[in-house]
């Protein structure tokens, strides 16, 4: 069960050494889309003013939307936004809030409409301008809605391809992350109906070698044990249920073997999962989304990150989407959001910050 008191204290604890620098790891945060949960889930994660004691954050939205949202939704107002119109005027242990738009929207809790699709686009966009240029440490992302958010300038399927391409990254991992189960995929957001053709050996190959250089570097893994799961049921049952398993993902994995890399399987899905043999790797690779985010959201829900690994920058975001469904009712559950905020703090410490 999530203890949410518990883990902040011990992440306090684990962050302290930051509380004495000089100068604080300065971190974004999208509001996302504005009529779904973003809104709360940063509040209330933000609610706890201790936590500016470890790095300052910087909303990119609307003071007058946020300061709406914590009359709608009932929270503390004792700790005001700092408005801020230049990024190098972040002001230290204050809830930062650097306006991206200048209209005066209304929240629509649970609607779906063409200004919170243009407002989580200028809040992805100005803040994602802040990290290419260092101005910022580490960025967290709002859920989007990723029809609404579409438009001339981001004609992506969501954050992790925009962010590929504003960073020019060769490749990139959706790296979904929580305390005991490091889940990746091989193929992305792709139709179940393509995903064989997106399944190639250079494909996984690339994963493999992201994921490996992700666990060393940003978690200190310095030898990490990965899983590879099958393709097919049972793994492909030596050839007879599909031969990818035997002719392409096998053989690949034993080339990591001959490297001195510890990487073993291919496991079937199903098994690996219900015999909680996950338990026994740093990470698992899996080969399609659903193979991969299903079991981990099932496992991981309340505490699940969903990490961009291969960005030269850090991003992170809960696992979860927009949830219109409970939009505006004071119920969203912001542990995951909160889960990322420290997550992108321990990768800026892994890294050297």
């Amino acid at each position: 069960m999530y203890n949410a008191k518990l883990k902040l204290t011990r992440y306090f604890c684990a962050f302290k050494n930051m509380e004495t620098k000089k100068l604080k790891p300065i971190i974004g945060i999208t509001i996302g889309d504005f009529n779904g949960i973003g809104p709360e889930i940063i509040l209330k994660t933000l609610a706890d003013i201790e936590i500016t004691k470890f790095f300052t954050p910087v909303i990119y939205g609307s003071v007058k939307l946020l300061n709406k949202y914590r009359k709608l939704l009932q929270l503390s107002e004792e700790h005001p936004f700092q408005f801020i119109s230049d990024i190098n005027h972040v002001v230290d242990k204050k809830i930062n809030v650097f306006n991206c738009w200048q209209e005066d929207f209304e929240p629509e809790p649970g609607k779906i409409t063409e200004q919170a699709g243009k407002c989580a686009f200028l809040s992805l966009k100005t803040a994602t301008e802040h990290l290419k240029k260092g101005s910022i440490a580490g960025m967290v992302t709002a859920p989007i809605n990723k029809k609404n958010i579409q438009r001339p300038d981001f004609n992506f399927i969501g954050h992790t391809e925009y962010l590929q391409a504003e960073f020019n990254a060769p490749d990139v991992l959706m790296f979904m992350v929580s305390e005991n189960l490091k889940v990746a995929v091989v193929s992305m957001h792709v139709p179940v109906s393509k995903v064989v053709g997106d399944i190639t050996k250079e494909k996984i190959e690339g994963k493999l070698n992201l994921m490996l250089q992700s666990l060393k570097k940003d978690f200190g893994i310095s030898k990490p044990k990965i899983a590879v799961l099958g393709l097919n049921p049972h793994a492909g049952d030596s050839g007879a249920i599909g031969t990818e398993d035997k002719d392409i993902i096998k053989p690949l994995i034993e080339n990591f073997k001959n490297k001195g890399e510890i990487v073993m399987g291919p496991f079937p899905a199903d098994g690996f999962f219900a015999a909680e043999s996950y338990r026994k790797f740093d990470a698992v690779l899996a080969m399609y989304h659903d193979q991969g985010l299903t079991p981990f959201k099932m496992l991981a829900f309340d505490d699940g990150v969903n990490f961009t690994a291969g960005l030269k920058a850090i991003r992170t975001s809960p696992d979860h989407g927009t949830a219109y469904d409970i939009a505006g009712k004071g119920i969203a559950n912001e542990n995951s959001f909160r889960e990322a905020v420290f997550l992108v703090l321990s990768i800026i410490k892994n890294r050297g910050f």
